[in-house]
């Protein structure tokens, strides 16, 4: 069984997620099925075809965050001390060519978002970053070519 880090907070929002699945959504869907039993033929029941396709999606994610959760090794980026960058670290970069500042923190890939500003750890930018550290510069190749950042700050947070 292979282990994956993942921070506090991405622990946390899996645990919540989890909670609602078991404690809401698994017993509506479970009434829903009730319901769509009590209309009668089930073989032309669409509502009941319906309520079993999402008894089977909840069953499977409640598996998938148990076994998520079973397997993570969880990391708190408050107890991290470095100068370099590392799992949890968030990070502040400027990009050369546009001067645009852009802050990441490396989360596990079940956390990542970049829209939110959280890289996995697995992809292109953070491996670039990994162990380097403050004023250090850094190419990564992404799909239209390179780009070129400095690193400005490194927190852990």
């Amino acid at each position: 069984m292979e282990s994956f880090p993942m921070t506090c907070s991405g622990r946390d929002k899996l645990e919540a997620e989890l909670k609602k699945l078991k404690s809401t959504d698994r017993p509506n869907v479970i009434k829903e099925i009730a319901t769509a039993r009590a209309h009668g033929d089930l073989s032309e029941n669409a509502e009941y075809d319906a309520a079993k396709e999402k008894q089977a999606f909840i069953e499977g994610r409640i598996q998938e965050i148990e076994d998520k959760l079973a397997r993570a090794q969880v990391i708190d980026p408050k107890e991290i001390r470095s100068d370099q960058i590392k799992f949890g670290a968030t990070v502040e970069l400027m990009d050369l060519e546009s001067e645009e500042q852009k802050t990441y923190q490396l989360v596990g890939q079940e956390e990542a978002d970049v829209k939110e500003g959280r890289l996995s750890i697995q992809s292109p930018i953070a491996k670039a970053l990994l162990n380097k550290r403050v004023g250090d510069e850094v190419t990564v190749k992404v799909p239209k070519g390179e780009v070129e950042y400095e690193i400005l700050s490194i927190r852990y947070e």
